[in-house]
């Protein structure tokens, strides 16, 4: 189904591709596999056309990854936890008979990898433990060096290190020390979790989609020209621009009639050429001389998505200032799609005390998820009636009432005052009450 390219030194890559072959038989995992952490960069530049999705070894190379222009949903790595490093203690313990009481460590800071507080445990139970935060721009010799060197103060009697070459540098000089690699138990979760990711994505990207457009009053268009082949050179070159569109997303053109037209395709086409359908319109509102607004839906179903988009179209109708409005199968809507506009919210909700609110105030679930939505985006605190009036484009007389009905049944309250500059009554300030969900 689809190509994974797995990253790190030679040990962990085998590991990580055994593993994997016996979690997901359907995939490809091919080795890309390096002497030192810096060569990530080169590997995933050359050869992201190669694979679909990149697997990391561990933080270090995802860290040196993500600094690169792929995209960041390509890019996942194993998840390290402190018994990465408490399985090193417990080998050498082991060896040697007795437990170790003095260690250096070294870690790249991380809040997913090892946490602070395993290293705090550690700390408490040996005589003197040696940190070394460092980032993945370091030189591993630095590393080699800090562990080197209180090898030879007498100060360490183990080390533990992130970087394999590190660990074979210090085992040549005689200082025991140990890699810190993924557990086979690390290894399976992250596998397991990013195959799964992976798949979901598939579904989601080859999930029907549908693009209804529509030419604003097309009919008061077609009796301003005259001529009846005016009317038919202007019709062909609409469908000559929206072949074009279809040739991008891989499409199939439907004419409804009366200035009305959709495209079927998948969702992940669709979205990926979000900026060309733009361009599209707006080449075609130049053309016809008026405003052209879609609809985009998407859903497992030709029908489902079908409906969506026109869920979707009949709201550009409803808001003058918005050309796109998409619906996902899943009850998101998303306002002004790529513009820097775009607001997302949801016509559903499932907390039930909410929905009996809402009920109970006449608000519709709509209203209230857009407004949850524009707060969020906006960052307010606190916001005004005419705030939300002109985000939402609509009458402050309109805003007064929404705000009204959501205070009366306690899923909004005021929060303060705003003094007017000139005479008149404060400005009334109000905020959003938080529910927690209740299942």
């Amino acid at each position: 189904m689809y190509k994974i390219g797995v990253v790190g030194p030679i040990k962990s890559v085998e590991k990580i591709i055994e593993l994997a072959h016996e979690i997901d038989q359907d995939m490809t995992f091919i080795p890309y596999i390096y002497s030192i952490a810096t060569e990530t960069k080169d590997i995933v530049e050359s050869h992201n056309q190669d694979v679909d999705f990149w697997l990391f070894s561990g933080y270090i190379p995802y860290k040196i990854a993500s600094q690169t222009s792929v995209s960041q949903d390509k890019l996942a790595h194993i998840i390290f936890s402190e018994a990465a490093i408490y399985k090193g203690f417990l080998e050498e313990s082991y060896k040697r008979k007795k437990f170790i009481e003095n260690v250096s460590i070294d870690i790249i800071p991380s809040p997913a990898q090892m946490a602070t507080e395993g290293l705090a445990d550690i700390e408490q139970n040996v005589r003197n433990m040696y940190l070394k935060e460092f980032d993945v721009a370091i030189d591993p010799k630095k590393l080699f060096d800090f562990h080197f060197g209180l090898w030879q103060e007498g100060k360490i009697d183990f080390a533990i290190t992130c970087y394999p070459s590190v660990d074979e540098q210090l085992r040549r000089m005689g200082v025991p020390s140990y890699w810190v690699s993924p557990t086979k138990t690390e290894i399976y979760h992250t596998v397991q979790l990013f195959t799964e990711k992976i798949k979901t994505s598939y579904y989601k990207e080859t999930q029907i989609g549908a693009v209804m457009l529509e030419i604003k009053d097309f009919d008061s268009l077609k009796e301003r020209m005259k001529q009846g082949y005016r009317i038919q050179y202007l019709e062909l070159r609409i469908k000559e621009n929206l072949l074009q569109l279809c040739e991008r997303i891989d499409g199939s053109l439907v004419v409804e009639g009366n200035g009305r037209y959709t495209i079927f395709s998948t969702r992940g086409a669709i979205e990926g050429q979000i900026q060309f359908i733009t361009e599209k319109m707006y080449q075609l509102s130049i053309e016809m001389e008026g405003k052209v607004t879609a609809g985009i839906g998407f859903a497992q179903t030709v029908f489902n998505a079908e409906l969506h988009a026109h869920r979707g179209l009949r709201q550009t109708k409803a808001n003058e200032s918005i050309d796109i409005v998409m619906v996902q199968d899943d009850g998101t809507i998303i306002e002004s799609v790529g513009n820097v506009e775009e607001l997302s919210y949801s016509y559903r909700a499932e907390d039930p005390d909410i929905l009996e609110k809402l009920k109970r105030g006449s608000i519709s679930i709509k209203t209230y998820t857009k407004i949850q939505a524009l707060v969020q985006k906006m960052r307010w605190k606190h916001f005004t009636t005419k705030d939300l009036a002109t985000q939402l484009q609509m009458s402050e007389r309109n805003a007064q009432r929404i705000v009204a009905d959501l205070c009366s049944v306690g899923l909004a309250k005021i929060a303060g005052e705003e003094l007017q500059h000139t005479r008149g009554r404060p400005i009334k300030m109000y905020q959003l009450v938080m529910h927690r969900p209740t299942y």
